[in-house]
């Protein structure tokens, strides 16, 4: 099955990269839009290449490569009663929300920034700066993956 590219974005109180850096490896969990929970569910596999998004900072942009460590399962927090992302609809027989594991890459030294990437000829197509789009998950293009990794000019295992 042919890799795919995706951007994740978290605001850096809840997770940052910093704190991907120190575990190295953990769940993306939490993601309550039914979007998004599909791409989790359906599409993203083990394998792919995700870029890490700080959203909701100064500056917003990408810091960071990770890549799909476990397919989509069950968001196990969606059915803890102490978990900020409890869902009490949600039911483990027939799970509402899922999430994947991910690992982290490379944490770039410096952000590719919003404006940056508004800049960018190679970037004007992605879902991140198309208007009214606001999922915490969405695709990326290989040549969008690609362009992003090339501006910080490395050299990330395909």
């Amino acid at each position: 099955m042919a890799k795919k590219y995706w951007l994740f974005k978290s605001e850096p109180e809840a997770f940052s990269i910093d704190d991907l850096a120190k575990v190295k490896k953990t769940f993306w969990d939490g993601v309550r839009n039914y979007q998004a929970r599909n791409f989790l569910r359906d599409e993203i596999k083990s394998g792919d290449k995700v870029l890490f998004y700080h959203s909701n900072t100064e500056p917003t942009g990408i810091f960071g490569v990770c890549e799909v460590v476990k397919d989509g399962y069950p968001d196990h927090t969606a059915f803890d009663s102490e978990s900020h992302h409890f869902d009490p609809k949600s039911n483990p027989q027939n799970p509402t929300w899922f999430m994947v594991d991910i690992k982290l890459v490379k944490k770039f030294s410096k952000p590719v920034t919003l404006d940056e990437i508004k800049a960018n000829p190679k970037l004007q197509n992605m879902k991140l700066l198309q208007r009214g789009n606001r999922l915490s998950i969405q695709p990326v293009t290989k040549e969008e993956y690609d362009a992003i990794v090339a501006s910080r000019k490395l050299k990330v295992k395909q």
